[in-house]
């Protein structure tokens, strides 16, 4: 675990299903919220699809200083010279980190302690864990981790940068922060009103401890 990388304290993600926009789109109004770290999200485009996507995405996340990480495609993060967020079932994070390099930001999903403590060791900037809540943006979700199963992960990895994720939304969000996490990952708790993510990305911000 590499420890220069410091995660913003809200970690927006895109869905183009929950919010019917682009990534682009969706990265330009999560700048406009103040931003600096989006997630691209995608499980239904193709490889192609997918690229093309996040190319544009790319355009609009340098032109305001936004930082972007694709979700599971190690290629597509390679190709756009961007971070790599990492699932349990994806390229490991020690091939992920020869191909992408020192410098590319890998994170890394997990859904218990035993695999939060076993990520502290491998070459990522981060980790995740999840689902805190339940949530319906991931088909067959894992088992709800909770507020006190966070606090516990939290205590079992030290100082590691963690992210929280899964049916966390604006109502909620301090008290995940409270129990341990350095940052709060939100989909459908921003997405929900397209019209408004900004502002309710803002609204955010401003409630949480900076």
């Amino acid at each position: 675990m590499r420890s220069s990388f410091r995660l913003p304290r809200v970690y927006p993600i895109t869905d183009k299903q929950i919010s019917g926009l682009s990534h682009a789109e969706q990265v330009a109004r999560f700048a406009d919220g103040s931003a600096t770290l989006v997630q691209l999200r995608d499980k239904q485009a193709s490889a192609l699809e997918f690229y093309e996507q996040a190319k544009a995405a790319l355009e609009i996340a340098n032109n305001r200083g936004v930082q972007l990480i694709i979700n599971d495609r190690v290629d597509i993060a390679l190709a756009l010279g961007t971070g790599v967020h990492l699932g349990q079932d994806d390229l490991p994070p020690e091939a992920a980190r020869r191909l992408l390099g020192d410098a590319a930001i890998i994170g890394y999903s997990t859904h218990s302690p035993k695999q939060a403590i076993q990520a502290a060791s491998l070459p990522i900037d981060y980790l995740a864990i999840g689902p805190i809540f339940a949530t319906s943006t991931k088909d067959n979700p894992d088992p709800v981790v909770g507020l006190d199963g966070l606090r516990a992960i939290r205590d079992a990895i030290g100082d590691v940068a963690l992210v929280a994720i899964g049916g966390i939304t604006p109502a909620n969000a301090r008290d995940v922060l409270d129990a341990g996490s350095g940052s709060v990952a939100l989909i459908s708790g921003l997405l929900h009103d397209p019209g408004g993510v900004s502002t309710i990305l803002r609204d955010l911000l401003a409630s949480l401890p900076s």
